[in-house]
């Protein structure tokens, strides 16, 4: 076997956290930075897994039995615990799937910190499903409880409605330009968030679910249609204080950024991932201000986001 190699782009969920997962319509775009996952031929009938960082640094290794997909060394058991579970939820859908017992070598580098949540454990699922030859999404309901849209993303080029309901999901890439995409930008809070966690918070939170997703659906629709800096900051804030209410969590910028002059929302699990800043301000006095809050990392909206193509849209029964 050549090696061959796969590809997985980032996400970004801006519209519809938490709500997603009841079937909410969403707005999501895939980021530049994603993941690569390149397969090569190895010696023995072991499965041998590096990951390495955006600096090129390796940050976990395994050797993985490919008879029953138990781990013979890892330097994390938890990751491989993780890997062994995509492994064997791939072999469900594909049984020819590393049925030879040959040897590979997998090596998997982010284009992204690993602590951003950017979609590190979803760009695996997703260029893992391409080597298996097997839907993505089959395998990531497999193994996650999560709603999808991150696979979604990990192969579109633009931003995206996503929805999924108990028998399909659907999503449509959009070319979503509310006219202020300049003044869009993201920060990062330096506190990586566990989406298992946060779905497991939100199951036993949240009341009301069907009013929530109507609601969040709404205002998706829209940011979306809307097309002035004035309504999408308006539709930013009011989303924040719906998910607020549901999770009965305080307001990011309540918390911390009580004194900006903009709108900032927060974005996938709430307490510590990037967040969505929109203002008049400049770059220069964007990062000013964020800076010496303590936080170094701004991102503007056309540098997280990856180049624009022509759309697609996608409707999968499950």
């Amino acid at each position: 076997m050549s090696k061959k190699k796969f590809h997985g782009k980032g996400k970004l969920l801006l519209f519809g956290e938490y709500a997603v997962l009841d079937g909410a319509k969403s707005l999501a775009i895939p980021t530049a930075r994603g993941q690569s996952m390149e397969i090569r031929p190895h010696r023995g009938s072991d499965l041998i897994w590096e990951n390495y960082n955006e600096d090129g640094e390796l940050w976990f290794e395994a050797q993985i039995s490919l008879y029953d997909f138990s781990s013979i060394r890892t330097s994390d058991d938890d990751v491989s615990a993780f890997i062994q579970k995509i492994l064997k939820g791939a072999v469900r859908f594909n049984t020819e799937f590393l049925n030879n017992w040959n040897g590979f070598k997998v090596i998997n580098r982010l284009e992204f910190p690993v602590g951003w949540g950017l979609g590190s454990s979803s760009t695996v699922i997703y260029n893992l499903a391409q080597w298996a030859g097997i839907n993505p999404f089959y395998l990531h309901f497999q193994v996650s409880n999560g709603s999808g849209y991150d696979i979604a993303c990990a192969n579109a080029e633009n931003p995206l409605i996503y929805q999924s309901t108990e028998d399909e999901l659907n999503y449509t890439e959009i070319d979503f330009n509310p006219g202020c995409l300049d003044q869009i930008y993201f920060v990062y809070l330096g506190n990586k968030q566990s989406s298992e966690k946060a779905i497991r918070y939100y199951g036993k939170t949240i009341k009301g679910r069907k009013q929530l997703v109507k609601d969040i659906s709404q205002l998706t629709v829209s940011a979306i249609d809307c097309n002035h800096q004035t309504d999408l900051a308006k539709i930013m804030d009011e989303h924040e204080s719906v998910i607020s209410t549901a999770l009965k969590m305080p307001k990011v910028k309540d918390q911390r950024f009580s004194d900006f002059n903009g709108s900032i929302k927060s974005l996938g699990a709430w307490g510590g991932d990037f967040i969505m800043v929109l203002s008049d301000m400049s770059l220069g006095e964007i990062n000013t201000y964020f800076n010496n809050k303590g936080y170094d990392i701004v991102i503007r909206y056309n540098d997280m986001l990856t180049s624009m193509h022509p759309v697609k849209s996608v409707s999968l029964a499950i």
